[in-house]
């Protein structure tokens, strides 16, 4: 396997992957770690090469636009080759599909990377662009748009299965190009072409996902214009209204003069009035409640198409949990006990949990001990930060809070301060529920001080009107005012009242309702 040694930051998944993305404003790499469900770039790189300006009008590359490309290309193997990356795809989209040169533009990038180039048809591209978000997003639900500098590719999608998809002359490089730069020749062009497309006739009340590096300027732009408490643009969702209303606004202003425009490339910036114009255009037409933001695209939605049915079917969140529960978890067997452990629980408890906050739950147990290598004071801050800003998939950003709110609590503490920005993102249950849950680690971890097949030994349940902890009689030293303190919290918080019982062995067993332990 194509690994580096000693490399044990690194999961044992196989052989890496490399993608590389040619489309009509930039030409990107991108490595993965290997062909997961969840998959990891170890390395991004992209080179903005404005392969389709101009096509519109010439309808051929540009030169100087192709030896830029053909420059990265060069570099680009020269990395894989660094990397002892073997398995490599390359994709060309809208710029290299419409121009006249196109196919010599192929023959010179075959060259310089050394590997064939698929040549996507629009068709195609919109079916790898929608997968990417089938892929990304638990269940999604929607329609997908995936704006690239020459075309925009719309499909819906409804959790794994995938419409027709098709293909405009939209992307911002072509518009701007066919427009002659007029946002009002621009908006009637993006009006024709939108008339027919009757993926958009199904988007009502659904979601709208964007794909595409100028929609993802425009998400940063909106993240930092309302001062969001989190910057990952993955999941990102803005009601319809919203987003018309910023999308105007982008058109009407000065990009320079925008809040934080200095996050956006100084090559994108031009592109965005008309990427903001595509977007209000779509809202208007297909009116769907509201609009999230994909990370995921055609690189991913390949990978996506490699794996075999069993992995696809897989969580994509719980998958991702695993692999960081294997990397950096003291005993990672640990936190499948714990998903048992608080699932006995739950069902005893009778709190009403619907699937999707089960799920959620079941990612938290695995995430609760990746910070235990950092200072004592600062593992629940250090947890928060590193599950809210991950780079997850299938999970949105409410989601995103209650599992780094229930893992710092199990740290820090309830009655710790939490930073109130994070807890914007939670409903009053869901704050509840991170708190049930850390109270549920924090008895837990005091059992079992983190090690496997432990909890299965100490099952933790609602008995009438308490909250029983069972230790059998090898273990029943482990009973001390401080497991009882904080059995006693979690009783607290659901209304019960707690008591911990010791087997000591010949049909005796003492069942402790005090904070007094005797010995």
């Amino acid at each position: 396997m194509a690994k580096t040694p000693g490399a044990q930051g690194r999961l044992d998944v196989g052989d890496p992957v490399a993608i590389v993305d040619i489309g009509s404003n930039s030409v990107r790499l991108v490595a993965y770690e290997g062909l997961t469900r969840a998959p990891t770039p170890i390395f991004n790189e992209k080179t903005m090469c404005g392969l389709g300006r101009g096509v519109q009008i010439t309808g051929r590359l540009n030169e100087q636009a192709m030896d830029k490309a053909l420059a990265a290309l060069a570099r680009f193997r020269v990395l894989c080759d660094m990397m002892r990356i073997e398995r490599r795809y390359v994709l060309a989209t809208a710029a290299a599909r419409d121009a006249a040169n196109g196919p010599d533009f192929i023959q010179r990038a075959e060259k310089a990377f050394g590997r064939p180039i698929e040549l996507l048809s629009g068709k195609r591209e919109a079916h790898l662009a929608a997968l990417g978000v089938a892929s990304g997003f638990y269940k999604a639900n929607g329609i997908v748009g995936d704006l690239g500098g020459g075309s925009l590719e719309l499909t819906e999608v409804r959790g794994h299965k995938i419409g027709k998809g098709k293909t405009t002359p939209l992307g911002g490089l072509a518009l701007q190009d066919a427009s002659h730069d007029s946002i009002k020749e621009a908006r009637r062009i993006v009006r024709r072409a939108l008339a027919d497309v009757d993926a958009l006739d199904e988007g009502k009340g659904r979601s709208f996902y964007m794909v595409g590096g100028t929609w993802r300027s425009l998400t940063t732009l909106h993240i930092h214009q309302l001062g969001y408490p989190l910057h990952v643009s993955h999941g990102y969702v803005m009601s319809a209204a919203d987003a018309v209303d910023f999308a105007e606004l982008v058109q009407r202003v000065d990009p320079e003069t925008l809040d934080s425009i200095e996050k956006v490339s100084s090559q994108r910036r031009p592109l965005l009035a008309y990427g903001a114009l595509v977007l209000e255009e779509v809202v208007r037409r297909a009116k769907p409640s509201q609009v999230v933001m994909s990370a995921m695209g055609v690189r991913e939605g390949l990978l996506f198409e490699l794996l075999d049915e069993e992995t696809r079917e897989r969580d994509p969140l719980l998958s991702a949990a695993r692999e960081l529960n294997t990397l950096r978890s003291r005993a990672p067997l640990h936190g499948e006990d714990l998903i048992r452990w608080t699932d006995h629980f739950m069902r005893s408890s009778r709190l009403e949990e619907t699937p999707e906050e089960k799920r959620l739950r079941h990612a938290a147990c695995l995430l609760a001990d990746i910070g235990w290598r950092a200072h004592p004071d600062y593992r629940g801050e250090q947890s928060l930060n590193v599950i809210a800003h991950a780079a997850f998939i299938g999970i949105d950003h409410p989601g995103r809070a209650y599992i780094a709110m229930s893992i710092f609590y199990r740290h820090a503490g309830l009655d710790d301060e939490l930073s109130p920005r994070i807890r914007e993102l939670c409903s009053a249950r869901m704050i509840d529920r991170a708190r049930i849950l850390g109270a549920l680690m924090r008895v837990a971890y005091l059992v079992s001080a983190g090690m496997p097949d432990i909890l299965e030994r100490t099952p933790l349940a609602c008995d009438g009107g308490r909250i029983l902890l069972d230790l059998p009689p090898d273990i029943s030293g482990l009973a001390n005012e401080r497991l009882f303190n904080r059995l006693k919290q979690l009783a607290r918080l659901i209304g019960r009242a707690p008591a911990l019982r010791t087997d000591q062995g010949a049909g005796r067993s003492a069942v402790t309702d005090s904070a007094l332990l005797s010995s």
